[in-house]
């Protein structure tokens, strides 16, 4: 059990691309046979950024513009109280209209606790991975992460919200 218990929190000072699929799950891409460079396509309604996200099996889309540059982010959530919650027809909706535009992004050296630690208390549920050249590598989902994980970063959130309140 002892050591079930230091495999699991172990895991809280990994990076957290180590727990990410090493593809792009959240892009749809295709290979353009002229130049073999990868295009990214991008969803233009909520609809196809559902659909997008069935098929990738993930629970976010990052939208990117021509130049390859990521804008923003569609989530499950935002699809649910931003399209459905208030009835817009989910095929004549932009994308633009419902994204969380310039999410936060981490570094692929963050650890998971403080991915965790970063979502809990910014109330978001997905950070974008980007590289030190400003590539996006992955995105990191709280799902992503262990419920210990879950609980020690919780435990940190309520850390610094007392050390905070203290101050004031």
């Amino acid at each position: 059990m002892q050591k079930y218990f230091q495999k699991l929190i172990s895991h809280l000072d990994k990076p957290i691309i180590r727990l990410i699929f090493k593809s792009n799950p959240f892009l749809e891409t295709d290979h353009d046979r002229a130049t073999g460079f990868k295009i990214y396509v991008n969803p233009v309604c909520p609809q196809s950024a559902a659909c997008l996200m069935t098929k990738t099996n993930s629970s976010s889309v990052l939208i990117f513009d021509t130049t390859g540059q990521m804008r923003g982010i569609v989530t499950e959530r935002d699809l649910m109280t931003k399209v459905l919650a208030k009835a817009l027809d989910p095929k004549t909706t932009t994308v633009s209209q419902v994204m969380t535009p310039n999410p936060q992004c981490v570094g692929p050296d963050t650890t998971v606790s403080e991915a965790i630690l970063i979502m809990i208390e910014r109330g978001f549920r997905h950070l974008p991975i980007k590289s030190k050249d400003g590539h996006i590598t992955g995105v990191f989902s709280s799902s992503d992460a262990l419920p210990k994980e879950i609980d020690v970063a919780m435990t940190m959130a309520e850390f610094h919200r007392q050390a905070f309140d203290s101050k004031v």
